[in-house]
């Protein structure tokens, strides 16, 4: 392939995956009531839920951390993850007639989807930590690029899982109904809410096997200054994220071939 016509199929494949955000945007949204804001509005409030809980918190809990801006960033990226894999069980039924045309390809339905959630997630952090921090309840990040690092991290590790849970609820619809509580069940293990210096090292030996622990434990370093960690591996995250994305390829090829469109 010549550099001119791989620019060329990317551009289509961007223009694809364009088409793809706004038929989403218009499918889940559409345009009663708040419409497309609801993007934003729905993590909005769930992320100021859950850090309503932790308002009556004056005081840092262990390692400077304060209390509602660990709330914030820590569900908020957790319902990005959640929202990104939840969905990827229906990808295929809510968009087979758009495998008729050629340039749509299941792995453009599924980044299209995780585009949106990442704007979303983006959106959401900027508004309510900016919010904490105006009102006081939380300070500045205090290494944006590791915040960032960690966001990119989790739409990677999402996006990956996600081929994964396509895959496998076309082959058994059983596996389908089990990711959704499957996936709250793990919230309690993904490093949402804890930090590994909470823990004596005979559990935190087991939790550092947990890769978005690692992704959690980078937002924490990105967004509060005292906090450090030791035991964050961002080469074990990476591959983590690399099998995921090759098997989630292999596994959208077989699929690919045997659905039925007429």
């Amino acid at each position: 392939m010549t550099p001119a016509s791989f620019r060329a199929a990317l551009r289509v494949q961007g223009n694809v995956i364009g088409a793809l955000i706004l038929r989403e945007l218009h499918t889940r949204f559409g345009r009663a009531n708040i419409g497309y804001l609801w993007l934003f509005a729905e993590p909005m409030l769930l992320a100021v839920a859950v850090a309503l809980l932790h308002a009556n918190h004056d005081l840092p809990i262990a390692g400077g951390i304060r209390p509602i801006p660990f709330a914030i960033a820590g569900y908020g990226l957790f319902i990005m993850f959640r929202s990104v894999v939840s969905r990827a069980e229906s990808v295929l039924e809510a968009n087979r007639p758009l495998l008729h045309h050629r340039p749509v390809t299941i792995a453009d339905m599924l980044i299209a989807r995780m585009a949106l959630e990442a704007v979303s997630t983006i959106v959401m952090l900027v508004v309510l930590l900016g919010g904490a921090w105006a009102l006081g309840l939380a300070d500045p990040p205090a290494r944006p690029e590791a915040l960032a690092g960690a966001v990119a991290l989790m739409c990677w590790f999402s996006f990956g899982l996600s081929l994964i849970v396509t895959t496998a609820s076309h082959q058994s619809p059983m596996i389908g109904r089990l990711i959704h509580p499957l996936l709250y069940l793990s919230l309690p293990l993904s490093g949402a809410f804890f930090a590994l210096s909470w823990f004596p090292q005979g559990v935190r030996d087991l939790l550092v096997w947990v890769p978005t622990v690692h992704i959690f434990e980078l937002l924490k370093v990105g967004q509060f200054e005292p906090f450090d960690s030791r035991w964050i591996d961002l080469p074990y995250v990476v591959g983590w994220c690399g099998a995921l994305t090759l098997i989630g390829l292999f596994g959208l090829n077989h699929v690919r071939a045997r659905i039925e469109l007429s």
